[in-house]
């Protein structure tokens, strides 16, 4: 028997070596393939939404759960011996609250003196002029007194809540522009807004518009949360009068 020469033995290895390498290399492609492919976006199952439904309503506080109206810190429009109050947590700057304030205003017209409301700041952290806002109705019962308290608010709704502008709307209701600023600048309201705003919470107030409405004789209390139609707010008060 003739035996393999060195270069034959040479060439047996090799091809012997290369067959194992494919081998492993198959292997390995194989295991990258399966993670790849498992990584891959499965396609999409369909979703079944949900049917939309009314946002739920604050919570219904006691009548003790309330911080009492104090004619000489808060912001009274209307008869304020009215027998209805409607409570009002809101922020210059929400969508919502802006869209309710026409409806509160004709609940007043409807109404007349049965009824009264009061402002009180609920200022959302995430809403940039809201703080400001609130410091700013503040400035403005400071240099001209309640009139002017609401004529600001009234401004602010109907043309926006803008840090940049607050001192043209007081220049526009009759506020001395410069004074306005100063006391804007100064903070000094920061304090009394974010007790107020305390105070809804403790009332059970979760957003904004947060309406209360008071019968102050009975001390019953309901609640209309959100911008909702004037019918609604009408039935809650005509509720409380019965």
């Amino acid at each position: 028997m003739t035996l393999p020469t060195p270069q034959q033995e040479t060439k047996k290895w090799f091809g012997i070596t290369m067959v194992l390498v494919g081998v492993i290399i198959g292997f390995a492609g194989a295991k990258i393939g399966g993670t790849a492919a498992l990584k891959q976006p499965t396609a999409p199952t369909a979703q079944v939404q949900p049917t939309p439904t009314a946002p739920p309503e604050d919570p219904v506080p006691d009548f003790s759960d309330i911080e009492a109206i104090n004619p000489s810190t808060d912001h009274i429009r209307g008869n304020k011996d009215a027998t209805i109050t409607i409570l009002e947590y809101s922020d210059t700057e929400c969508p919502f609250c802006a869209r309710v304030h026409p409806t509160l205003q004709q609940l007043l017209t409807d109404y007349g003196d049965t009824v009264n409301w009061v402002f009180r700041h609920y200022p959302l952290s995430f809403h940039q002029s809201a703080q400001k806002g609130a410091e700013s109705l503040e400035c403005a019962a400071e240099l001209g007194g309640n009139d002017k308290f609401w004529a600001m608010i009234d401004v602010i709704y109907e043309k926006g809540s803008d840090n940049a502008k607050f001192a043209e709307y007081a220049k526009e209701i009759g506020l001395n522009q410069t004074a306005f600023q100063k006391c804007l600048d100064s903070g000094k309201y920061a304090t009394k807004t974010a007790e107020m705003m305390q105070s809804g919470t403790k009332a059970g107030i979760q957003g904004t518009p947060g309406n209360l409405i008071i019968n102050n004789k009975t001390k019953k209390v309901a609640v209309v949360s959100g911008a909702q139609p004037l019918q609604n707010f009408k039935d809650a008060i005509d509720g409380l009068l019965k």
